[in-house]
């Protein structure tokens, strides 16, 4: 594959590494929104798995901590749900360069792994109801296939409530 973007490569070696069976597709570049993917793909938008990345802030002031958030695409994240939930003062979207910066990766193909450093992860159970789940692979055209117990074991996420 040496026509492959070099960080869907990467986002492959790190899938095998981690055990992941699933399939890496591309879709075609107009597919930038949860439910033109869950078209492209047959399935519905909530087994769209969305990477978001916010910044934590404690009320203290202090630096921004990545936070990734796996919502199911038929999902709003509650800002103020999430915050209280994960002990945090604040959680907002992050900035383009903030999200670059922590994972590698620009906005619309944050995966859910392959950062580079670790960083904490919460997944939406509702996303447990569909059989497979599909999720960024490392680019904003490139989706991945797992099922809820693999993506819950290769992001080493803890399950929250989103909405």
């Amino acid at each position: 594959m040496d026509s492959e973007h070099p960080s869907i490569a990467h986002f492959r070696t790190t899938l095998t590494a981690l055990g992941g069976a699933g399939r890496i597709v591309v879709l075609p570049d107009s597919v930038h929104t949860a439910a033109l993917a869950a078209e492209a793909l047959g399935c519905e938008v909530g087994a769209i798995a969305n990477s978001l990345l916010f910044a934590a802030r404690q009320d203290d002031g202090g630096t921004d901590e990545p936070i990734l958030i796996l919502t199911s695409g038929a999902h709003r994240v509650d800002l103020e749900k999430v915050a209280a939930t994960i002990g945090v003062g604040q959680l907002r979207r992050a900035k383009p360069e903030f999200v670059k910066e922590k994972t590698g990766q620009v906005i619309g193909g944050v995966s859910p792994f392959a950062h580079p450093a670790p960083i904490r992860t919460y997944l939406d159970p509702t996303l447990r109801q569909y059989d497979v789940i599909w999720a960024a692979a490392g680019h904003p055209a490139a989706v991945f296939s797992a099922t809820y117990a693999e993506l819950l074991a290769m992001t080493d996420a803890t399950e929250i409530e989103v909405n």
